[in-house]
């Protein structure tokens, strides 16, 4: 495994864990429609893509044509 995957693993995770620290303090209510979903949304994809290699960012900046830069 890669620094790079263990990277979008351990960020995923602390942005899934934030948010359920916050819904179960009270601070947060992801009972409700919310900006806060996205965010699951974006730790979620940042979590598994470090275990699949799947990202959907990475395939549609692919298709717009970015170049992909090469790893130290």
């Amino acid at each position: 495994m890669t620094v790079e995957r263990i990277v979008r693993i351990i960020a995923g995770f602390f942005i899934m864990l934030s948010l359920a620290l916050a819904h179960f303090s009270g601070s947060a209510d992801l009972a409700q429609p919310s900006w806060q979903w996205f965010t699951a949304f974006v730790g979620f994809n940042l979590f598994q893509s470090g275990f699949t290699r799947f990202c959907p960012l990475d395939t549609l900046l692919k298709k717009a044509g970015v170049k992909q830069g090469c790893s130290l």
